[in-house]
Parts: structure tokens; sequence; C-alpha cells
């Protein structure tokens, strides 16, 4: 699609303007290249809008339209300006692209470009914000000029960034719908999911989160309220409230890393999801949860739950918080010992597990990326949280993906199906670990899904279908009975292949036997009797 290719170009201009002026794989790099991106995105949001809600306008490009409103005056700006979309970001008429544009030979224009920021993150930060644990708003935008250490070169650098974002337009992006914008957003931050946050990846395949979504909300749903205690950038919550209707739920999430924090709030704003925002809370999911119910005195609960949590890292330094009595009904499974070495090898993923299961309400569903092998561990926390959900009836089902499907990680995962409402006694587990394809990237093996495998893995548990060596019906009392295992491999029929023979063949075949085993006991005679002789030479 040409939109995508033009988004892209710009995306990659916007990169070598940081590369040209030092700044190209720096820690900074990110923040860069995503602030000036949403600058470009809302301010053609706020003209799209502006256009569709006034009838003069709407004849109009946007370049024409820029000039109308920045000749308009002050009365008629504000009739515009105070009733716009509430999904579109409030601009003043000096903080336009174009206004801008028409600075940009003057001393300073660094400064200006930055007070344009600053100044569009301060007048919509009741909405587009998130928040930190203790309830603070983290702005939008920061001063992006700072980033550059040598003063004479801010103006060019900022009048760089300027022309980029001028050359393009996103005029007839807002029509396009989710898998538009998650592949652009996928595109934006692909430098930028290689190094983990403290909590998970940054990015989880947009494969795991289409087959999340479909099997958690196969028909949609309305109303209701999606969760994820480790969001990374969000991949996972945005697929499921796309699947059941971006208008039908309100997001909530929480994560301790600032840069996917970030890159979540973009996410969301791409999407359209805005009300969402200051549900994006930055801080120490397990140590401070921040959404709470009601009346404030427990722990929200949420009708779906999905993620992507980080399965080791040491937290050593909470430890004995997390197992004092006031977290004790949360983590009713216990909390993970100190090793004596590599404390970073810690299994943080089975707090999160627990969490998850304390945060549902009595009619939730949830999605949890886990280590294959928590799906058989014999003992400890892994079986003490299994037996849980088997005695309270809430496994829908577990299947077991492919080697490689993340290709920054080695370990083999699973995805754990959790349904508070699966009374009938029909649980789907499925071995899916011999589908996709194999292909590299970078260094590391990955293993791709294609729309086949996707759409082979949702029917098949949608359907509750049995398919020999791939998935299999189990009861609650079938579980119970091999140690609580939710792999599907260990209640697979065990095949015996064997080749009908007749009675004649299977006589002349016992015959056969016969005179080997008895060719072969004489030889055993022989060999002991010359033993023997042997023996007896020696003796004298």
């Amino acid at each position: 699609m040409e939109l995508i290719t033009k988004t892209r170009e710009m995306i990659d201009n916007i990169k070598n303007v940081c590369a040209n002026f030092g700044l190209g794989n720096s820690s900074s790099e990110y923040k860069i290249i995503t602030e000036i991106f949403l600058y470009k995105f809302l301010n053609d949001k706020f003209l799209y809008n502006a256009r569709n809600e006034n009838p003069k306008f709407k004849n109009l490009s946007f370049a024409e339209l820029e000039k109308e409103l920045l000749n308009m005056n002050e009365k008629e700006f504000a009739e515009i300006y105070e009733h716009i979309n509430i999904d579109s970001a409030k601009f003043q008429r000096q903080n336009l692209i174009s206004s801008l544009y028409n600075r940009q030979n003057e001393d300073g224009f660094h400064k200006l470009l930055d007070h344009t920021l600053t100044s569009i993150a301060n007048d919509n930060i009741e909405i587009f914000s998130g928040r930190t644990g203790k309830g603070a708003k983290i702005k939008l935008f920061d001063p992006l000029s700072a980033h550059i250490i040598d003063a004479d070169k801010k103006d060019a650098f900022a009048k760089a960034l300027l022309d980029k974002i001028s050359q393009f337009s996103f005029e007839s992006a807002f029509s396009q719908k989710y898998d538009f914008f998650s592949t652009i957003f996928e595109y934006l931050i692909r430098d930028y999911n290689k190094d983990s946050g403290k909590y998970a990846e940054y990015y989880t395949p947009h494969t795991i989160a289409q087959i999340i979504a479909q099997i958690l909300a196969p028909n949609g749903d309305r109303n209701v309220k999606i969760y994820d205690p480790a969001a990374g950038t969000g991949t996972l919550i945005l697929a499921l409230a796309h699947q059941i209707g971006d208008k039908k739920c309100t997001l909530y999430s929480q994560d301790i890393s600032q840069k996917s924090n970030e890159l979540l709030r973009l996410n969301l704003i791409l999407n359209n999801l805005i009300l969402s925002l200051p549900n994006v809370i930055c801080d120490d999911t397990l140590t401070h949860p921040y959404h709470t119910n009601k009346t404030k005195d427990n722990l929200a609960q949420f009708d779906y739950i999905v993620s992507n949590p980080p399965f080791n890292m040491d937290f050593s330094d909470n430890r004995e918080t997390l197992a004092g009595e006031k977290h004790k009904s949360r983590f009713f499974a216990g909390v993970p010992s100190i090793p004596n070495k590599k404390k970073d090898s810690m299994a943080i993923y089975q707090m999160f597990i627990q969490h998850i299961i304390y945060s549902l309400n009595d009619k939730g569903k949830g999605a949890i990326v886990v280590p294959t092998g928590f799906l058989t561990a014999g003992s400890g926390i892994p079986k003490t949280i299994r037996e849980h959900i088997i005695k309270h009836k809430m496994l829908k089902g577990a299947i077991s993906m492919p080697s490689n499907v993340f290709a920054t990680t080695g370990t083999n995962v699973s995805i754990l199906f959790l349904d508070k409402q699966n009374q009938d006694d029909q649980i789907l587990l499925m071995d899916a670990s011999k589908l996709g394809i194999t292909t590299k990237e970078g260094k590391n093996q990955k293993t791709i899904l294609q729309e086949q495998d996707i759409k082979q893995i949702v029917e098949t548990f949608n359907n509750k279908a049995n398919y020999e060596d791939f998935s299999i019906l189990v009861s609650n009392e079938d579980i119970a009975n091999k140690n609580y295992s939710f792999s599907a491999g260990q209640y697979f029929e065990i095949k015996i292949e064997y080749e009908p023979i007749t009675q004649e063949e299977f006589t002349q075949k016992m015959n056969e036997y016969k005179a080997s085993l008895d060719s072969l006991f004489a030889e055993g005679r022989e060999l002991e009797e010359e033993i023997k002789k042997q023996l007896g030479k020696v003796e004298l």
C-alpha cells in the first residue's frame, strides 16, 4: 500500500536526521523519533477533525485548511478549538506544523519547537497523559533539542526534523483500521524492542496476539474492562481491544518500564483509544499494583486479562515484602526463593500468574504466555498454581507453541487460557509446536506462524476439536490424575505400529524363533563346557 510505504519513508527520514546529528543508536533516539512522529500524527488528526466537524471546510485540502485556520479571527478559531472531537489533541494555531514552518529561519528555532511540544503536552494533559504509581501525570512530550550537545547544531537539528514531517501527510490515514496502524507501529519501534525493560519484551509477536484475541473473544463483547499487568508496548491488549471493538472496552495497564509505557501510549493514540490513556500506569505491578476497586479497599478485578510477563529476573530486593502478610491472599502459591547464584533466574512469571488469577472477576477470562516447563513442573509453586486452577475449574485450555516463536528468547513458550465460567469440564490441550516456518531474524532463528497456522489453532481451540497428536479434550479429573499436567502430549494415545499376519505366518515365525533359541542355548552349553575345561587346567 502506498500510504504504508510513504509512512515508512517518513520514519526512515527522521531516523536519518538522528544519525546525521550523532544520535543514531543512542538511548534518546527512540524518544526523538516517536515524539516527532506523534507530533505530526496529532497535528494532522486535529486538521482532519476540524475539517470533518465544520461543513465550510469540507472540500479543503489540509494545506488549504491550515491557511484558513491561520487567517481566521480569534473568536472563530476558539470555537473550533473548544469543540474539537475528544479523540484529537487540541492545537493552538501557533503550534500547528505550518505555523512553525513559516518561522523556521528565526534564531533560536529549536526553542520554538521545544516550546511547541511542551505547550501541546500541557494543553492536553488531562486526557493525553499517563500516570506514575503515585498518580503524577506523565506528559505527552518533552523538549527534544536537549539531546543535542552542541548548541550551534540545535537549530539545524530542529529544522531538519520539521522538514521531514512537513513533506508527508496523514490525510488519508485516518480512514484506516487497526491492521494498518499495528503495521506502522511495529515498523516505528522495530529498532527499540531488542533490549528488555525490567518487565518482559517490549513487543509480543502480532501472531500470538491474534491467536489470544480470537480465542478469548471469538464473538466480540461489550462494555468490558481489559487489563495487562506487564503491558510492554500493548500488543496483546490492543489486539484484544480490536477483536472486541474499540468503543466497547476500556483498557488498563501497568509496567515498570518508562520506555514501554511511552510506546504503549503512542500505540493507544494511533489506534484511537484515547480515553484509556489515563489508565496507563508506570510502576511495579507486584509491589505497588495501582488499579483498585471503587471502594479502594482491594485490587480492581477485570473481565479480561492478557499478559506476556517476564519469565525470569532478580526481584530479591522485594522478595520478603511480597512474601509478607499483606500480599498473602494474592500470592497464594508462594514466592520463589532467592538462589545462591544467578539471582536473575528468579521465576517472576509465577508471581504474575498469581496476580492475574487474583485480578479476574467472577466471569473473567485470561490468557498468559508462560514457559512451556510450567505446564509439567512436578512440584513447587508451578504445581501449586496448576492445582488451584483445576480445583477452581478455571482452565479453558493450554497451547504449546513452536520453539523460537519469539526471536529474542530461546525459551519454549505456551499460552495458558483461563475462564472463570468454564464449568462444562471440557479443557482443550494443544501441541502446536510443529507448526510454522523457520527463518532468521538477525543472528536468531525465528519461527513464523502463517495465516493457515493461526486459523488452524484458533478453529481447533474454539471448536474444541480432537485431532490426533495435535489436540485433545480432557476433564479436570483427567488432569488431576496426571499430576496436574497441562501438556497435551501426556494425554495423546500411545500408538504401537503392527502388521496383521495369518495364523500360519504366526506359527512359522514362532518355530523360527524356537529354532533360533535352541541354537543359542546349544552354543551356550558348549561355551560353558569349554570354560569348565579351561578352569580345570588352571587348577592343575
